[in-house]
């Protein structure tokens, strides 16, 4: 956790001029929607090739698939557009950083082995020009949710991915795809609406964390499936990045700003 890192190890970026940093999450290709999955990847790549021309950095914060897991020599099947266009950027210069979310927590090495994308499990404090930004996916943040947290707690011991691993692909593969789509408790994924901010954990996570480190400017989380911009305390915001099934949302950072943006369905 961030909590008490010295800030030496915090990652700088310093962005030059006409250039700009975008955040976006919660894409969960692979899962059927009122856009289909291909369809949506489509859309997807089309909005990483309108970025790439002002891009700096990208933040991927989480659930770009319903489902991911990576066996030592397999990974699921398709999604070849979004990663064949990721590897574009990178190989173009832009930077891209990869947090995992509660759908692709068990995601290892292939990222940042095959696509040069460093991948993070936790939250991490960013400078950006100077201002702090805390960046995470979100899920098992903030006050409540015990059962969630501890099954995220049981996911993510390396036990248990040892013991899932055993599993032969086809049908470890089918079988976590199902729990994904269908386990509501699982995802995570079993309330979608906003009620206020004293019952949005994330906020609270923020309201909270400011007491320990006052000079966050930015939290910036995926997760929620909302798009939100909250103020939190004077100088801070609580923004919250949206997703690709319903909103189509992301946020875009230039001159010291950030903003929630809506990238439009008709092209």
């Amino acid at each position: 956790m961030p909590n008490g890192m010295p800030e030496t190890n915090h990652k700088h970026i310093n962005v030059p001029a006409g250039k700009k940093i975008y955040f976006t999450s919660d894409h969960h290709f692979g899962l059927p929607a009122k856009l289909s999955s291909r369809e949506r990847e489509a859309l997807f790549v089309k909005w990483l090739d309108k970025i790439r021309q002002d891009a700096h950095a990208l933040f991927i914060l989480g659930d770009m698939f319903d489902f991911w897991y990576e066996y030592k020599h397999a990974v699921p099947k398709g999604f070849v557009r979004v990663l064949g266009k990721l590897v574009e950027l990178t190989g173009q210069g832009i930077q891209i950083y990869f947090f995992v979310g509660n759908h692709d927590m068990w995601m290892r090495d292939y990222f940042t082995k095959e696509l040069d994308i460093p991948v993070f499990f936790d939250p991490e404090i960013f400078i950006i020009d100077n201002q702090k930004f805390l960046i995470g996916h979100g899920d098992g943040l903030g006050p409540g949710d015990k059962t969630f947290k501890w099954l995220k707690k049981l996911f993510r011991n390396p036990l248990a991915q040892w013991s899932y691993r055993w599993l032969h692909p086809d049908l470890g593969l089918k079988l976590a795809k199902y729990l994904s789509q269908r386990n509501k408790l699982i995802s995570g994924n079993y309330n979608f609406r906003f009620r206020g901010k004293e019952k949005e954990r994330l906020y609270l996570y923020a309201r909270d964390f400011l007491k320990k480190q006052p000079d966050i400017k930015y939290f910036v989380f995926g997760h929620r499936h909302l798009p939100l911009q909250i103020p939190v305390g004077e100088n801070s915001i609580y923004f919250n990045t949206g997703d690709w099934l319903t909103h189509f949302t992301y946020l875009e950072y230039q001159n010291g700003n950030l903003k929630l943006k809506e990238y439009s369905k008709i092209q």
